[in-house]
């Protein structure tokens, strides 16, 4: 069972799936992780028919027992994960007053505690091998938080803060950690069904999106690069 695994958490028909197919067509066997079989099925599809190997695991990132669970079987039916890609996350646009604490709960959760979670899974495997990469899905908001913006803003800031305590404790130990800033829209389905007239270059393309996660993923270690951002040209920031 020998091979490099990749972990892709958070796999829909944008930027996770991107991902996933990038590291497979590199060679990777990759486990694909969402909440329901619907987002897993194209995307290990589209993989096994270029080649490729893939297995689909159904898990809900904001649960310590059903991710424990998701990549025990992945180190059963591929090996131990020497990538892990976190890109899970909710967000509910509503004002502070409106929120319920039960909503702010979750988004915190699946916005920074599942990366917590996930990144405790593949660890102590990487630390043993004295290597291995984590990559952490930002936003915009892991940066600013903008009004009716606090239910993605205070886990991207927590996201991004995870990144940089594991960063500091694991990068002497070979484990590179990195945090992508994704500053601006990703093209996709839902986007093109709300503006479909909207023009290519206003968008992140995830395919050119998922080339960064393999540049970064490739950086040798004397040259590790720790956050990224992404945007559009034509984006303000």
């Amino acid at each position: 069972m020998a091979q490099n695994v990749a972990v892709v958490v958070g796999v829909g028909p944008g930027l996770g799936a991107s991902v996933a197919r990038r590291f497979a067509r590199e060679g990777f066997a990759v486990g694909l992780m969402a909440r329901g079989k619907g987002k897993l099925e194209p995307v290990q599809g589209a993989i096994e028919a270029a080649g490729g190997s893939a297995l689909s695991v159904t898990a809900d990132a904001t649960d310590p027992a059903s991710v424990a669970g998701a990549f025990s079987q992945i180190r059963e039916q591929l090996g131990d994960p020497t990538v892990l890609v976190y890109n899970a996350g909710t967000f509910v646009f509503k004002g502070i007053v409106d929120t319920a604490p039960e909503e702010f709960e979750t988004c915190w959760k699946a916005n920074c505690m599942g990366g917590f979670l996930a990144a405790r899974e593949v660890l102590p495997a990487m630390v043993k091998a004295g290597s291995g990469t984590i990559l952490l899905t930002g936003a915009t908001a892991s940066l600013r938080g903008g009004g009716k913006f606090a239910n993605l803003a205070v886990g991207k800031f927590g996201l991004r803060a995870l990144a940089q305590s594991m960063a500091r404790e694991f990068h002497p130990q070979g484990i590179h950690v990195a945090h992508v800033i994704v500053d601006g829209q990703i093209d996709g389905p839902k986007i093109r069904e709300r503006d479909g007239d909207r023009a290519d270059e206003t968008l992140l393309a995830p395919d050119s999106m998922a080339d960064s996660y393999w540049h970064l993923h490739s950086q040798p270690p004397s040259t590790w690069t720790h956050e990224l951002d992404l945007r559009p040209h034509v984006e303000k920031f």
